[in-house]
């Protein structure tokens, strides 16, 4: 009789034991992917914080510009994984100066309607650097807003994109 109460009582410990297990594995790994971070613009010179949005690992953001040359958009998609960004994906109307032309180990090439789409990176950015246009303005899409770069920061501005918060990768 006294050997069954010791049995009922380490069933019970066990049980309590997987579940604050499974409680703490549920909150403090599982969550960790859709931890959120902040992507922040600022001036690459005084550093002055021109805008910031929080993201998920896996969220996608955009920014795009007027190609000088074609005169045709040019938009480069991103996604982050931790502190990093990672490109996706590249669409533009086509191949010239500035353009990349030839395809990386892993990069694929394909068509949308007219749009020219590079996919398939294999790389990974701890800051994005830009120079705002003078003639042409800079469009940040993300979340579904549309940010003017121009307006935001003004035309000619330097500016780094960074990921900060939640944990490096």
């Amino acid at each position: 009789m006294q050997f069954r109460w010791y049995g009922i009582v380490l069933n019970m410990i066990l049980a309590a034991l997987v579940i604050s297990g499974a409680v703490f594995y549920a909150a403090f790994f599982q969550g960790r992917s859709g931890e959120s971070r902040v992507l922040e613009m600022r001036d690459a010179a005084s550093g002055k914080l021109y805008g910031k949005w929080p993201l998920k690992d896996g969220e996608e953001f955009a920014l795009e510009f007027i190609h000088s040359v074609h005169q045709s958009p040019v938009r480069e998609i991103f996604t982050i994984e931790g502190s990093m960004i990672c490109p996706v994906a590249a669409r533009f109307s086509a191949f010239g100066a500035g353009m990349q032309s030839d395809l990386e180990e892993g990069q694929i090439l394909s068509r949308d309607g007219d749009v020219l789409v590079i996919t398939g990176f294999n790389s990974a950015f701890t800051e994005l650097r830009y120079i705002v246009g003078t003639v042409s303005d800079h469009l940040l899409f993300i979340m579904g807003e549309t940010v003017s770069l121009s307006a935001l920061c003004g035309k000619n501005a330097h500016i780094v994109l960074r990921i900060t918060g939640g944990k490096n990768r």
